[in-house]
This record gives structure tokens, C-alpha cells and sequence, in this order.
């Protein structure tokens, strides 16, 4: 597709235009920076399917998770500034916070915050700030923190969380006096010259800004525009609002060794070989696309080598919009997509293409093979919902005379998340959650003691099974669990263990 080393604006639009069209993506914008200068800086498509506002280079996105490696920037900075060291205890920073054993309570670092290895599973506990309307503050949730039971023994796995950046953000608001926010303008966007970038969503409202995406989500296999999603108890880990123009400012500034156009180095050398060194390995396949012979998270980001040369990469979802930031600082290269649909395939598709260009790789047409993964994987899902469905119809066909719901009204609470009432409305039951006001749906028979919960908003796709506990005839508590494999891992169900209390 493209001639070796040297990009083509022609035929970077047009693989972005298919890629944008082939998962139906309203929106992408990509940014391409080789050397210190910006060879590819461009939006396409629309940023709002229902205002038809073109999509252009200085559109504002969430980069929710790229997020991550502002927060860890921080705590460098505070670290040269000898305000706090990674590897101090949290509770010295917080001294309420608790971790649901009391021995990684006592041992638990600030590194350990931002290294996905404290042995929480994937995504756990994220339901207390997501999807966005939620109730819980930051002190609620470093409360809650305590009853998460994690998954793993103590620094032994990787699995990505999101919890613990938020208890980071708050450590980096109590040894600086600034909000995160505030701290990641002034300290980190201002010196490196990122001019139209904000600490948060509301905060890029409250300044006025028109050029901004709406969010969207697939609903019946199409691309509508959503509710923008993002709880401002969570922007240590993934608030933060930006463009391609400052993306690619930050880009250059990593590459140059943490150093600002003025020649300011904002972190030392030291913090940055903690930044950019594994903290914590990942198992890697037998074999990868780029023959990687090892894969792990540093703080901030993940650490990787591709065809020889070291790798430093995120990535960041929300519902409606994700995106992907790499650099492989050796060849002085860094690619930024920035989208408004929530399609992985999308950014992984232009992001290899043209990393493959660079590497000197010969076109393996990653669209092709991508939207083939896709497909396939899209029909599995569907298969998987629809077989859910037809169960719960076959069931109520066979059972109409004998369901009986009403023994399942009540308020049920889990410590970490909170109330559930499931309530009848005429013939039907309704499930509401009181900390996550978006979460509401109905409940629809499924088995004996199991019910789909349908969610009112069917941007989520995350409908899930509850099933109910008894003793002696009467409910006690109930589980969840996603219905599909499609559901985003942040609609954390199975760490429930809820407890009928009225």
C-alpha cells in the first residue's frame, strides 16, 4: 500500500476512509510524527452523526486509558521533586485506604498503584465510576476498595485495572495541594505546549469548546450517537481530553527524552527508565505479528519489541469513542488515531499499516484481515444473544402458569457498588441500581432461579444473567454474570455478591 519509510497522504486517506467505513466509524482522526516532524495530521469523517460537524485534526477526543501515562508523569515529577518515592507505602499518602487483605494493605506501593499487579482482576470495581451518572466520589471509592476480593496473589499478575489509578490520582491531590486535573494542565500540558488539551471532559465544556466529538455505539448493528461517557471520579485514569496537534506535541516530548520544545527535561532520566521498564510481564503467544519476545506493562504503559525495536503503547475505551497511542522512540516514530466509535479494529488497523510501512514490512493488508476477525467474532456474539433470547422464550412458553416473580422485589446490596432494587412495574420487573444511575432494565425469565437483566440503554451491550440464591424458599442474595462475550470488561458483574437486605 504504501512506498517503504515515506508515507503518502493519497493513500493514507484512503485507508483511512475504508477503515472508517468498514466499521462503520462516523469519525477517526490520525497523526503520524517520524524525525520531529508531523508527516500525516488529519480528520475524517464527522465528529457528530446527528450534527454532521466534519471531523478534522483539532477535534477534541477522550483519550480515556492514554490518560494512565499522564497520572504516572506526575508521580515521576513529584518523585524528582523528592515529594514522595514509587515504591512508598500508599498508606503513607492515604492512611484509610485498605486493600481487602491486610497484609497487601501494609505492603502495597505507590508503584504497585499503576502496574496492574496488586492481584485485582480485570476491570474489578470499575462499576463504581462506570458508566457514567454514577453516585460514588473519590473517597467513596478508596473506601470501597477494601471489599474487592482480588483474583490473584500480590504482584503476580497483570490484569489491567482502573481502580487503583484513581486512589494514584488522589495521592498525586494530597502531596501537590492541585487536583489531578489541575496538576496535569499546569505541571505537564502547559510546559510541553499541549494548548488545547483539558484535564477533563467538563473541564473542555466549561472553556467553551465547539470542535468536539459526540460519542457512538453500535445498536442493532449500526452506529447511532450516544450519551458521552466518563465519571469525573475517574480522569486519573482516562480523562483526559486532547487532539491530534497535541497528542503528537506529547509524542515528541516522550521521544526527546521528557524534554519541552524549550529544552525544560520535566522528568529525570532515572524516573523514566521506571517509567519505560517492565514492572510487571505479560505471557506472550508462541508466535506474534512482530515477533515480540516480550510484552508488559511499565507505568503508564505497555512495553513491547516489534521486529527488533522497543515499543511504548497504549491504548484508551470509553463507551463511543477509543483510541491508540505508539511510539518506538529508537526510529523516532509515533502514530496517534483518535476515533468516536468504540471499534478497536479501527486504530489497530491504521496503526500496524503504517507501522509495518515503517518497519519496512510488505503490505499484509491488516484491513482484510481484521475485519475478517471481526466478522467472525460479531456473528459468535450475536449467536451467543440470540441463543440467550430464545431460551428465556422457550422458557416462558413452557412455564407461563408457574413464574412467579414477586418473591424477588427487594433491595439488595453489595459493599463496594451498593443498593439494587428490583421492583414490579404492572406485569413487569425492574432492576435500578442507586449508585449507577444508568444502570437500569428488566428483568425477563430465563430458568428456574435465573433472569436476563435487560438494560434500557442498548448502546451498552452488556446484558447479563442474574441468578438468584435461596434458602428455605426465600431469596437471599443473587450473581450476575454478562450474557455475551461482547460485554465490555468494565461492566463488572461477576465481582458482585449481592445480599438481599429488605
Amino acid at each position: 500500500m504504501f512506498s517503504f519509510a515515506q508515507i503518502e497522504e493519497k493513500k493514507m486517506d484512503e485507508l483511512i476512509q475504508s477503515t472508517i467505513k468498514t466499521f462503520d466509524v462516523p469519525g477517526m482522526s490520525v497523526g503520524i510524527i517520524k524525525d520531529g516532524k508531523i508527516v500525516y495530521a488529519k480528520g475524517h469523517g464527522v465528529s457528530s452523526l446527528n450534527e454532521k460537524q466534519k471531523m478534522d485534526e483539532n477535534t477534541l477526543v477522550g483519550i480515556a486509558s492514554n490518560s494512565k501515562g499522564f497520572t504516572c508523569t506526575a508521580l515521576a515529577i513529584l518523585a524528582d521533586e523528592r515529594k514522595l518515592n514509587f515504591d512508598d507505602k500508599v498508606t503513607k499518602y492515604l492512611p484509610e485506604f485498605q486493600m481487602y487483605d491486610p497484609y497487601v494493605t501494609k505492603e502495597i506501593t505507590i508503584k504497585d498503584l499503576v502496574t496492574h499487579r496488586a492481584g485485582l482482576g480485570l476491570g474489578q470495581g470499575d462499576l463504581m465510576f462506570f458508566p457514567e451518572g454514577g453516585t460514588q466520589t473519590i473517597q467513596d471509592i478508596i473506601h470501597n476498595v477494601r471489599y474487592l476480593k482480588p483474583e490473584h496473589s500480590f504482584r503476580s499478575t497483570l490484569d489491567y485495572n482502573n481502580i487503583l489509578f484513581i486512589v494514584a490520582g488522589e495521592i498525586i491531590h494530597r502531596v501537590s495541594g492541585l487536583s489531578w486535573a489541575d496538576f496535569i494542565e499546569q505541571r505537564i500540558m502547559k510546559p510541553v505546549g499541549m494548548s488545547n488539551s483539558y484535564g477533563s471532559y467538563n473541564r473542555a465544556v466549561a472553556a467553551g469548546v465547539k470542535n468536539i466529538i459526540a460519542a457512538h455505539a453500535p445498536v442493532n448493528g449500526k452506529a447511532v450517537q450516544v450519551p458521552h461517557d466518563w465519571n469525573e471520579t475517574a480522569n486519573a485514569a482516562g480523562g483526559i481530553m486532547s487532539n491530534l496537534p497535541d497528542m503528537l506535541t506529547w509524542a515528541e516530548f516522550l521521544m526527546n527524552g521528557f524534554t519541552t520544545k524549550d529544552g525544560t527535561k520535566l522528568v529525570s532520566d532515572k524516573q523514566i527508565q521506571q517509567l519505560w521498564q517492565i514492572q510487571q510481564s505479560a505471557t506472550l503467544a508462541m508466535k506474534t505479528p512482530y515477533d515480540s519476545h516480550f510484552y508488559g506493562y511499565g507505568m503508564g504503559w505497555f512495553l513491547s519489541d516489534v521486529k527488533g525495536h522497543f515499543q511504548v503503547q497504549h491504548t484508551g475505551g470509553l463507551i463511543g469513542t477509543v483510541t491508540q497511542f505508539t511510539l518506538i522512540p529508537d526510529m523516532k516514530l509515533g502514530i496517534v488515531v483518535l476515533t468516536n466509535q468504540q471499534q478497536g479494529n479501527a486504530f489497530s488497523a491504521v496503526t500496524n499499516t503504517v507501522k509495518d510501512n515503517y518497519l519496512g514490512i510488505a503490505d499484509r493488508n491488516w484491513l482484510k484481515t481484521l475485519a475478517e476477525r471481526y466478522t467472525k467474532a460479531n456473528a459468535e456474539y450475536d449467536t451467543q444473544r440470540k441463543q440467550a433470547f430464545m431460551k428465556s422464550l422457550d422458557y416462558i412458553k413452557s412455564n407461563a402458569k408457574s413464574i412467579r416473580a414477586d418473591h424477588l422485589v427487594g433491595t439488595y446490596n453489595d459493599p463496594w457498588f451498593g443498593d439494587v432494587v428490583i421492583a414490579k412495574q404492572k406485569k413487569v420487573y425492574r432492576i435500578e441500581s442507586k449508585t449507577s444511575g444508568r444502570m437500569i432494565g428488566e428483568l425477563i425469565p430465563y430458568a428456574a432461579d435465573t433472569y436476563i437483566v435487560k438494560w434500557d440503554d442498548r448502546s451498552y451491550d452488556a446484558d447479563a444473567f442474574m441468578t438468584f440464591t435461596t434458602e428455605n424458599g426465600i431469596v437471599t442474595g443473587a450473581t450476575m454474570k454478562p450474557l455475551s462475550d461482547v460485554t465490555d470488561f468494565s461492566f463488572d458483574f461477576e465481582d458482585l455478591e449481592l445480599k438481599k437486605v429488605r
